[in-house]
């Protein structure tokens, strides 16, 4: 019998991959800090979890009628929303320095809890494998 690693492992390889995604985009922005103009972006978590949610329980939306807006997969552009920020800088910028680091900070830890969980699900799946 084949092992479905969607099934064992659930959302939890999804959920690794959005935070590096988020991390990553953290990291821009705050590399981007003192760039004239430069506006600050992060990640919709909730909605790429909703879609790795759907594409691991099998239950997904489809297009029915040709009036209906289409979905982005998840990791697309569509993932990627601009922030609205609390006070621009006069010179366009929307990166909060102290605002940032404190996501990044937060993402960091939530990435660990995720992967923390990940490896307890292949630890489990090399369990059953030797027969332990």
């Amino acid at each position: 019998m084949a092992i479905s690693f969607d099934n064992a492992l659930g959302i939890h390889q999804y959920a690794v991959e959005a935070r590096v995604k988020r991390a990553e985009v953290l990291a821009n922005n705050l590399a981007n800090a003192d760039t004239p103009g430069f506006k600050a972006r992060d990640v919709d978590f909730q909605a790429m979890m909703q879609r790795a949610h759907e594409s691991v329980s099998g239950f997904q939306m489809e297009k029915t009628d040709e009036a209906h807006m289409g979905i982005s997969p998840s990791g697309e552009a569509g993932d990627l929303l601009y922030r609205v920020p609390h006070q621009p800088s006069v010179d366009g910028n929307t990166v909060n320095t102290q605002e940032e680091q404190a996501r990044f900070m937060r993402n960091a830890m939530d990435f660990q809890a995720s992967f923390q969980f990940l490896s307890s699900k292949f630890s489990g799946l090399t369990k059953a494998i030797k027969g332990e």
